[in-house]
């Protein structure tokens, strides 16, 4: 009896954990999917449904344990350039970039299921770990610089109660972010950040 008790309390707590981690990446995978877009220079609706089809790629044909896929910065960043001249190719509204964006996305793919098949994965230890820190400050330095522009309202940094407003948002996203571990580990801190300002600025 000890044992079946046992059983579906570690199920309960499972569940429990699935779904909050579930809700914290869906709520965060929609503003980072929309920032990823602006930082690439396409719609943020083209953003959105490519995060839901990563999603649901990977739930149908599964992964790794703990993984998480959807928008990443490092590919944002290096498409920029990429749709900047597929546009410059083509006639004007054409949106060439988006095609080149497809293609390029699909030939990365195939590159990493050819790596997988062929166990390539191990070679990931070669890389110095300077060189991956590097990488990650880098790719942080230029994150947070894109996301300077949306202190930016008709390409004039913005002044006085709607820059202070910006600020103590930041402020307080981080604050939960930092502080609510230290409280409780009940709750995530992400998820909960996410709601409370959400709750303040659709509220305020």
């Amino acid at each position: 009896m000890k044992s079946r008790f046992k059983f579906f309390e570690q199920i309960q707590g499972s569940v429990k954990d699935d779904v909050l981690s579930g809700l914290t990446v869906a709520l965060a995978l929609v503003p980072e999917a929309v920032a990823f877009a602006f930082v690439a220079g396409i719609s943020p609706v083209i953003g959105l449904y490519g995060a839901f089809m990563m999603g649901l790629v990977t739930a149908i044909f599964g992964g790794r344990p703990g993984m998480i896929s959807g928008a990443t910065g490092a590919l944002a960043v290096v498409m920029v350039h990429l749709i900047k001249e597929g546009n410059a190719m083509g006639p004007e509204g054409a949106m060439m970039g988006l095609q080149f964006l497809f293609a390029t996305l699909i030939l990365a793919g195939i590159f990493q299921t050819a790596a997988g098949f062929f166990k390539m994965g191990k070679f990931v230890h070669m890389i110095p770990s300077s060189v991956m820190m590097g990488f990650v400050n880098g790719l942080a330095i230029v994150i947070f610089t894109s996301q300077l522009g949306m202190f930016k309202s008709g390409g004039e940094w913005l002044s006085g109660t709607l820059l202070y407003t910006m600020l103590g948002l930041v402020a307080l996203t981080m604050a939960i972010m930092w502080g609510l571990p230290k409280i409780t580990r009940q709750l995530p801190g992400a998820l909960t950040a996410i709601l409370v300002v959400s709750a303040v600025v659709i509220y305020r």
